[in-house]
């Protein structure tokens, strides 16, 4: 699944430490979705879409 995880966290001068702290999982975890190695749960995703205020379409692309 694409999506846009990198830029935003990048748009916010976050590292992937403090996105992963700011959403209670891994480093590794955010690495993972971002690299598209790893699609989050539903529960993670809305938890991604209510950080950036943005609906969970706009970040995660379902298309392959």
């Amino acid at each position: 699944m694409n999506n846009k995880l990198k830029v935003l966290r990048a748009m916010r001068n976050w590292s992937q430490a403090e996105l992963a702290e700011r959403l209670d999982v891994s480093r590794q975890a955010v690495n993972a979705i971002e690299t598209g190695k790893h699609d989050p749960s539903l529960p993670l995703a809305f938890r991604i879409a209510r950080l950036f205020a943005m609906p969970i379409e706009e970040i995660f692309d379902d298309q392959f």
